[in-house]
């Protein structure tokens, strides 16, 4: 199918968009941690129904399994961790927009890695993807100076780092040779699970947190629709689209996100947005197309 990649690289650019508003009311309603793992249950269970019925072939080498359990362990259980945490913090606009800067972080590591140039436009881009982000994270008001926002803020810096280094493993298991993007996906997940489910389950014992997620139906739903949207579709068809074109092109339109998103605040989440915030989430995507489609 032509175009296969970049069509569902903008397929996942919008699947995002709407999963992190989910997932942002999801976690004000019930905390990071339990929303994080039961979205990742609940995908698993999608993935596993729909690989089974679906009949794609799940044989994978051994290499391909270390390779993407290690990309689901740093990118779901390590970056969708710090994801999460910026969501209660920061709201879903600020936070996607932080996470534009994954590109910049995959493209420096398939540098060093798959020995991908970077050439002067792409440190242009780099940098201007930066003073994006930068000049709506420093907007001088009350709520971006707090406490709560700078921590936010870092907690965003960190998912996206997650994400960054996430694809690039993800990338390399593609290399190794043909994989279904879902079959990927489930590899992804389960090895996060690993992670977070005994982090979890030691947390449920000392919390309400995850006793509010399943008496609360407003939040499971929420949870449900997320894990729906994120884990199932999104990050299926983001594994899709890197394996039928450059990392940096399906990391270059994923990364339109805070764009799409920009209606979604204004409309559903009732968020005014400045001349400011529009023009840095302008500015920062482009800098993100100057460095892959230079």
């Amino acid at each position: 199918m032509p175009f296969l990649g970049e069509l569902s690289a903008l397929l996942t650019a919008l699947l995002w968009a709407w999963s992190s508003i989910v997932f942002s009311a999801a976690t004000v309603r019930a905390g990071s941690l339990p929303v994080n793992v039961g979205r990742l249950v609940l995908a698993c269970v999608y993935l596993g129904l729909f690989v089974a019925v679906m009949g794609f072939d799940v044989q994978l080498s051994f290499r391909q399994i270390v390779l993407l359990g290690i990309s689901g362990m740093i990118g779901f259980a390590f970056g969708d961790t710090f994801l999460f945490k910026a969501f209660r913090e920061l709201g879903p606009r600020l936070t996607m927009l932080m996470m534009s800067t994954a590109p910049a972080i995959a493209a420096l590591l398939a540098y060093f890695t798959l020995h991908e140039t970077i050439s002067i436009w792409g440190i242009i881009g780099i940098l201007v993807t930066l003073g994006g982000v930068a000049f709506v994270v420093l907007e001088r008001n009350a709520e971006a100076t707090s406490p709560v926002a700078g921590r936010g803020i870092l907690f965003a810096a960190l998912a996206a780092i997650g994400q960054g280094v996430g694809l690039i493993f993800a990338k390399l298991a593609f290399m190794e040779g043909e994989t279904n993007g879902f079959v990927a996906t489930l590899v992804r997940i389960l090895a996060s699970l690993l992670v977070m489910l005994p982090i979890g389950l030691a947390a449920a014992r000392s919390s309400d947190a995850f006793r509010i997620l399943l008496t609360d139906r407003h939040s499971f739903w929420l949870m449900a629709l997320g894990a729906l949207l994120g884990p199932f579709l999104g990050v299926s068809f983001s594994l899709i689209s890197i394996a039928h074109t450059s990392v940096g092109v399906a990391a270059t339109i994923m990364a339109t996100v805070p764009i799409l998103m920009l209606p979604l605040v204004y409309f559903i989440g009732k968020e005014r947005l400045s001349l400011k915030a529009v023009g840095g989430a302008v500015v920062a995507v482009a800098g993100v197309a100057i460095l892959f489609l230079r």
